[in-house]
Formats: C-alpha cells, structure tokens, sequence
C-alpha cells in the first residue's frame, strides 16, 4: 500500500518487489528533441536479407601480392557479417534490418558502432547503417538510449539510472563517419535530434560537479579493467563508478560534443547547440588540466581524493581521436605506444599497458587483450595527430597477427592476445562483430592507406606497402565505384605508380615517405 508523507509517496518494503514497472512514478524530464527523433514513428523494415554469395559481388575486392592470408581473412569476415544479419522480431518495437553483434541474443551499443566502421564499405550491399536505427527507434522521452537490448522482446537490459545502463557514447562518430563515405544529408539530419538527446542526457545524469563524466566497467565497455580498489567487493570494476571521473568516458563525450557541433554546421541548426561549443572548451581545459600527469606524460582517471589512478589504459588514446592534446604533449604521450615496456608488445596495441600489476599475457579480457575496437580508435587518432607511418606500423603488424590466427583456427575472435600469435582467453570466436575492423578496415585504411573524404570530393591514398596492392569495386560516395591499384616499388621513396578508374569525379591526393602528389580523376 501506498501513503502520503510530506507530499511524497511512500511503499511498504514488503511490497516493493511486487511493485510494476507502469506503476513507478515517472521521472522523466522531457526533451524536445528526442520527441522530434522520426524513428519513434518509423514503421517495421519488410525486406528480404541478402545472403554473402548474392551479396559478395557488390563488396570491395583487395587483392595484395604476399597478403593472400590477409585478404583470406578479408572474406572471411564478411561471410560471417552476412551471416549474422537479422530482420526485426515481431512484437520487439525494433525498425530496420540489422548486423546483429555476435555475442548473445542482444544488441549492443559500442559494437553496433564500430561494427559500422568496417559495414560502411558493405553498404551498397546492405544498410548496414541503419542498424543504429533500432537504438534510437528505443530512445526514452528524456533521451536515454540503453546501451543493450534485447533482440527478441526489444526491452532494455537494464534501468536508466543503473551505473551499467548505457554508454560508450560513440553514435555521433559512427554517423560521422557514415557522412564522410556517402555524403547522405537525409539520414545526417535524421539522427541529429536523437545523437543530441542522448548526448544532453549523459551531460545531466553521468557528470560529476564539475561537469567530468563517470561510467562503469560495463558502461564503458571494457568490463574488467583494473580501476576499484581492492577494498571493495568483487566485480565492483563491472558494476560500479567507483566515484572516479573516467578519462576515456570523459573524452568520448568531448569528441561526441565536436561533431554534433559539426554536424550542426553542416545542417544549419549551429544556434541550437551553443552548449556543445561551451561544453567542448570546458572539457579541453579540464582534461587537460586535471587529468594530465606531465611526470609520466598521460591521461588518468581521477580519483575522489584528486590524485591519478596510475593506469596506463588504451582508452585514455581517445585524447587523439579528441584532438585535445597540446602540441608540445604529442611526443611523449605517443611515445608510450612505442614502448616495449609498455603498449609495443608483440601484438599491439595490448588494452592495459605491460608495467601494469595486473597485465595478464593471455589477454584475461580487458586486462591486455588486443581488442579491434580501441585499436582502430588508437590508430584514428594517430592520423588525426599527423602519426601516419606509426599507425600503418601498428596496422599492419595487427593485421598479419589477426590474419596468421585466421589461418590457424579458420575464424576471427572476439579479441587477441598481446604475447603470442593467438586468440585471447577468453575470447568467443566466429565475431564479427567488430572482428571485422581489422581484415577490412584497417586493412583499407591503414595497410594500404585509403581514406576517403567524400564531402570534400578527394581519396587520400597514403601509399607505405612496397607489395603491389589495389582494390576492385572500392565505395566512394553513395553510387559511386573505384579501381585503384598500385605497382610494387623497390623503396619507400620512390614514386608510387598507380592507377584510378572511377565512374565519379574526385581529386586523388597521392602520398608516400618523401612526396605528395594530387591527381584530377574523371570518370
């Protein structure tokens, strides 16, 4: 039963389990624009899927004189994305077709993500984007969107306000990066008023006094990261905030606020967001300030008392991706990527660094694992730091590890161990799953140096691989194709000779180590 005390409700505690959930008081401060969101009204996707033998004729095909495990690996992955596509069950409230994550019966929010990272060079076969849109199709009035849901019910996996409910915020650079390789302004203005939404949210309900944001172990996406005391109870790195502001949740939400600032520009509603440039230099400063140790020259989590945690993480290389790092910090924050000691392993990029008492050679998940997911995000944030040839380094070790694993198992695993040619422990196999950002992504990206900017009109082609290499059927832009290829050459510094077809025009911004080149291509 129910009494009034002071005006507020009040139920027996023996009654509190037997309590509904439409019988909670509702709690929601509205917002405006996750009520403007259009995929609440979007009704249930009726198509077909396409199977990989119908499907494999429209995808890119790379071809790399002695990478031929490589490009194995390369099909390999997109025979199981294929096979992991799922139309939305009846009843689930779910709108679109969708690459499911490969790791139980739900969907998952950071994996859909970067999950589309590589999906984005499928999408002439499969909207594989619209994955996204069963996520805001579920977007709560105030704007929270749950990070996992279930595939069949559609119900969200846990409440709102629970610690592990939702995160990494990674939607607004998954849709900036759609953007990038198909100028599609119509779905851009879609998402706009749901990615703000849910950003606003976490500003109001993830955020310590002084505007830093907090997550958990599962919130954050690397489960078991060694980031509690050893005082408090087990599992407490999963299910708990642990009252610290968290370096790589803290940097999410200052990349995610720089986009909707730039998607707002390129939408004509900058004057909507003046809170986003506002939150943008106040997070710059407070990273920068609070979170930097210039003794050993990296970015912690904070502890409640102030001081550093000490952890030397993966996620603090979010930093790069921000583009928050001063000039005069790039070095020696970089240069631990480059360490033995530390994150050059042999398999790189390990997600804890070696020094670290709870390093485990195995993997043991996130205490190690090289996981595909943070290493394409380092190796993002490289480029965007002006590191290309450290990043194809790191690429293109990566990716021959991930390839060598392939050829002995026969599949692709959820994550890699950081000392030896293997899969993780534990790891799930047959994931992809963000196991294809490795095989296609930085495959196209980083080992051969394809980076298309299709807003602008041009393809950057970095070219770093002596081997001869090239891609068939390469996406540029909504309808437009390319053949690309490159002679192998006997030095870096010489010349590449390259060939472009394309059915499109664009500029070709030709690099290697010692010489750039831009070329007019023409259909």
């Amino acid at each position: 039963m129910t009494a009034k005390d002071g005006g507020r409700p009040r139920i027996a505690d023996r009654e509190v389990q037997t309590v509904q959930r439409d019988r909670y008081y509702s709690t929601y401060v509205p917002s405006a624009l996750a009520k403007e969101n259009p995929f609440l009204a979007t009704e249930r996707e009726e198509r077909a899927l396409p199977t990989y033998e119908t499907a494999r004729a429209m995808l890119p095909s790379p071809y790399w004189s002695g990478g031929e495990d490589a490009v194995a690996c390369y099909w390999k992955a997109w025979e199981l994305a294929f096979d992991h596509l799922r139309t939305p069950a009846p009843g689930s409230g779910f709108v679109s077709n969708y690459i499911d994550t490969a790791f139980n019966d739900c969907l998952f929010m950071w994996d859909s993500c970067f999950i589309l990272m590589f999906a984005k060079y499928g999408h002439r076969a499969f909207a594989f984007q619209r994955t996204l849109d069963n996520f805001y199709a579920k977007q709560h009035p105030d704007g929270f969107i749950c990070r996992q849901i279930s595939g069949t019910s559609g119900e969200d996996r846990f409440h709102r306000h629970d610690p592990v409910s939702t995160g990494p915020n990674v939607l607004a650079w998954s849709e900036w990066e759609y953007f990038g390789m198909t100028r599609d302004t119509k779905r851009l203005r879609n998402v706009f008023p749901a990615l703000v939404a849910y950003h606003r949210w976490l500003r109001m309900y993830r955020t310590w006094p002084d505007g830093s944001y907090w997550s958990s172990g599962w919130g954050c996406g690397m489960d078991n990261q060694p980031r509690m005391p050893l005082s408090l109870p087990y599992q407490a790195d999963e299910f708990y905030h642990g009252h610290l502001t968290w370096v790589d949740t803290t940097l999410q939400q200052l990349l995610s606020a720089k986009l909707i600032r730039a998607m707002a520009e390129a939408l004509g509603r900058a004057d909507e967001v003046p809170d986003f440039a506002e939150e943008t230099a106040r997070l710059s400063t407070f990273v920068n300030g609070t979170l930097w140790d210039e003794a050993t020259a990296f970015y912690y989590d904070r502890k409640p008392d102030g001081s550093h945690l000490g952890m030397k993480s993966i996620g603090a290389y979010w930093a790069l991706l921000a583009d928050v790092v001063p000039p005069e910090r790039l070095a020696r924050f970089v240069a631990h990527l480059e360490n033995p000691a530390e994150f050059n392993r042999p398999h790189r990029i390990p997600s804890l660094s070696a020094d670290d008492p709870a390093y485990r050679p195995e993997g043991d998940y996130w205490r190690g694992g090289v996981w595909m997911p943070t290493n394409y995000m380092a190796l993002r944030g490289l480029t965007e730091a002006g590191y290309d040839a450290l990043a194809h380094d790191i690429a293109l070790a990566h990716v021959r590890h991930v390839a060598e694993v392939f050829a002995r198992t026969g599949t692709i695993w959820e994550n890699y161990a950081p000392e030896s040619i293997a899969q993780g422990t534990p790891a799930k196999p047959n994931f992809v799953g963000w196991g294809g950002l490795a095989p296609i992504a930085c495959l196209f990206e980083y080992v051969f140096g394809l980076r298309p900017d299709v807003p602008g009109g041009k393809l950057r082609w970095d070219v770093r691989l002596l081997e001869a290499h090239g891609v068939n059927r390469y996406p540029f832009g909504k309808d437009g194709w390319l053949d690309v290829s490159c002679e192998a050459r006997s030095s870096p510094a010489e010349k590449p000779r390259v060939a472009v077809w394309s059915n499109v025009p664009l500029e070709l911004v030709l690099t290697w180590d010692g010489g750039s080149e831009r070329v007019r291509v023409e259909p």
